[in-house]
């Protein structure tokens, strides 16, 4: 395997470029950096997922500190969502991994959908607060997704969590924090049920991409509108991932 800075440069523009969305809307590194890497550079959604969810670990564990010294965290609500969270996304990664090119299809579809979804949800959300209904089946349906399509529990839980009128703060932090738990099981599943090769060269590409985009997030979500940027995000995602599932399809 080569590790020369030349081939480890797409991985880096995927890791920084996914960092600074993610940064502007505290969502979508795990869709963004999984798209580009399956549908661009050829990288299998199992190994995608892999790459993305262990580079995960660094991101929301900082994430998760910071939310939890800034009193932005439900426990209540942290308690309902991580269990079904890490449980959908065990299943999720062994689906994954034991489906192998036979998955592409479902997960470019995926992450098709996901990306329509941020466009409607670019448009805004209702004002109104009140506690949610739907957080159990919510954790779970968010973390089988979040592994099968190697992003997703952020665009999918945040989302719905605030559709149904819970407070931005503390949904946030809460999801957050619930995150890092997630993807600390399914990169510990991916482990095991591809093996170290899991991790290589796309990894080490990806963290080193997301490290240094990291500053310029917080730069970039105070010049640019997030409904904005959310909106190109979602037509990206979308027009990516529709000519992935049309080639894989044909």
């Amino acid at each position: 395997m080569t590790w020369d800075l030349a081939s480890l440069l797409p991985y880096i523009a995927v890791g920084f470029l996914a960092q600074i969305v993610d940064g502007a809307l505290g969502m979508a590194f795990g869709v963004i950096a999984s798209t580009m890497m399956v549908s661009l550079l050829g990288v299998v959604p199992a190994r995608a997922s892999a790459t993305v969810h262990l580079v995960e670990m660094f991101t929301t564990a900082a994430s998760g500190i910071s939310h939890v010294l800034h009193r932005n965290v439900d426990w209540r609500l942290f308690a309902r969502l991580v269990i079904p969270g890490v449980v959908g996304g065990v299943c999720g990664a062994y689906l994954l991994t034991i489906s192998g090119d036979r998955a592409r299809p479902f997960v470019m579809a995926y992450l098709s959908l996901i990306g329509v979804y941020l466009l409607f949800r670019s448009f805004g959300l209702p004002p109104e607060r009140k506690e949610p209904r739907v957080i159990a089946p919510l954790g779970l349906i968010g973390g089988f997704l979040d592994a099968a399509g190697g992003g997703g529990w952020g665009p999918v839980v945040t989302s719905n969590l605030l559709i149904q009128g819970t407070e931005p703060r503390r949904t946030i932090g809460t999801v957050n924090t619930a995150e890092f738990f997630l993807t600390t099981v399914i990169s510990i599943t991916f482990l095991i049920t591809i093996g170290v090769e899991a991790f290589s060269r796309a990894t080490i590409g990806v963290l080193i991409g997301g490290v240094l985009a990291a500053p310029l997030g917080a730069l970039l979500v105070k010049r640019v509108k997030a409904r904005l940027l959310l909106g190109l995000v979602g037509a990206v995602l979308t027009l990516t991932s529709l000519f992935s599932l049309y080639k894989a399809l044909a």
